[in-house]
């Protein structure tokens, strides 16, 4: 037990790093050189960097003390030692890669910059938060805010991130702006994708009447769970179990066409779940 608690922990730390180093790749291979607008503590440097000639990584690091301070307080002591390592890396990883010479002449081109720049910083900020930590800065704020109010970190992330475009307006031209805004919207939404990565399942409900047959199916051919539910049809008012099961992706397809086999009169439902947690999920399977 004590070393698999230590190889996630690894594992975490890790993906915390990589997270943070990726992160500092995009901004100064990408943002910075295009002269992109953005969202995070990196448009808030942004904004002190021209109203206040705060460079950007002094404002970074300054920033992200103040936001893990928070977090620790708030979320707990993991998470404020994952966030620490965010804490710090990011701002000396940023200064590291900024320094490299020709890192700022990949492209000339704005678009290609927001679209690679989008692409990975939504990679980094969701290997980050899907490791239990946050890349720092204003990552923080929306982690609280779903975790007291289960407000969707993606929705917290686009109007803090909106409001510091707004203030960012008044020095950018409209390119700048229009960038910006495809630039949050294009790493959100990846960032979404990556931190939900590996945890979505298939859940299926099947009303037949063989149901028994497909019961036996599903726990010796997919091994996987079920569950029986009482049901009644709505037309003819006829009592059925209903079974009810969690597959993978990949094991809907071989479901539905052994399903059929059983019953080809079959009445199936699947819906798409976020995450699961229990046996053959997050937990060890146990035979009897």
């Amino acid at each position: 037990m004590k070393h698999s608690t230590f190889s996630h922990q690894l594992k975490n730390l890790l993906l915390v790093l990589s997270g943070n180093a990726l992160y500092a790749l995009a901004v100064s291979m990408f943002i910075l050189p295009a002269g992109l607008i953005t969202g995070g503590t990196t448009g808030l440097a942004l904004l002190a960097q021209y109203y206040l000639h705060i460079p950007v990584p002094v404002f970074v690091m300054f920033s992200n003390v103040i936001m893990f301070l928070l977090g620790a307080l708030v979320m707990g002591r993991w998470f404020a030692f994952n966030t620490a390592i965010s804490t710090f890396c990011y701002p000396l990883l940023l200064e590291l890669f900024c320094s490299i010479p020709g890192i700022d002449q990949v492209t000339d081109d704005r678009l290609l910059a927001t679209i690679f720049g989008g692409l990975m910083v939504g990679v980094a900020i969701g290997m980050v938060i899907g490791a239990g930590a946050s890349s720092g800065g204003m990552d923080i704020p929306p982690i609280i805010l779903n975790k007291f109010f289960g407000i969707p970190i993606s929705a917290s992330m686009y109007t803090i991130d909106f409001l510091i475009l707004l203030g960012q307006m008044f020095f950018a031209d409209k390119d700048q702006i229009l960038y910006g805004v495809l630039l949050v919207l294009l790493y959100t939404l990846v960032l979404e994708k990556v931190v939900l990565m590996g945890h979505s399942k298939i859940q299926v409900k099947i009303l037949s009447d063989k149901s028994e047959d497909i019961r036996k199916l599903v726990l010796t051919v997919l091994d996987r769970g079920c569950t029986l539910l009482h049901a009644k049809t709505g037309f003819a008012q006829e009592e059925r179990d209903m079974l009810l099961t969690v597959v993978t992706n990949r094991e809907l397809a071989k479901l539905n066409h052994l399903v059929l086999e059983i019953d080809p009169q079959a009445f199936i439902i699947t819906s798409s779940v976020n995450e699961v947690h229990g046996r053959g999920f997050t937990m060890c399977k146990i035979y009897k």
